[in-house]
């Protein structure tokens, strides 16, 4: 697998287009609002909801920047597509320790990992150690 690649889920891809649509479609015009309104008041310099409008706004900014561009970068992987015995990028794999105990992982890209739920990095190193080792093995 390519390192620079941003591999990523059908599931993955559908958050980050949801996150990037509700910071531009619903969150940053209302901010724009708001700030438009406390600039009309006057004084900006101690104008709270001016200055946290503008700070926030900028985050914003930052983080759609951030999701266009791992949305323009994003190589989509379908697990449904995904068959065979080797373990690939998107694979659900079932590993079992030492006692007995059953531990499962599905194997996806940086922006979707989450532990918790069993989701983990394909550059973790769990991931790397799984990735193209066959069943049993």
């Amino acid at each position: 697998m390519d390192n620079n690649k941003n591999y990523i889920t059908p599931e993955g891809l559908a958050k980050l287009k949801a996150e990037y649509h509700a910071l531009m479609h619903v969150e940053r015009p209302k901010l724009v609002e708001v700030v438009a309104w406390a600039a009309s008041n006057g004084d900006r310099s101690e104008n709270a909801d001016y200055q946290y409008g503008k700070r926030r706004l900028r985050e914003i900014d930052r983080r759609v920047h951030f999701l266009t561009k791992r949305i323009e970068d994003a190589e989509l992987v379908d697990p449904k597509q995904m068959k065979g015995t080797t373990v690939l990028f998107s694979a659900t794999v079932t590993l079992v320790n030492e006692e007995g105990d059953e531990v499962v992982y599905q194997i996806v890209g940086e922006d979707e990992f989450d532990p918790k739920v069993g989701k983990i990095s394909w550059k973790s190193p769990v991931a790397r150690a799984l990735l193209g080792k066959k069943i049993g093995r």
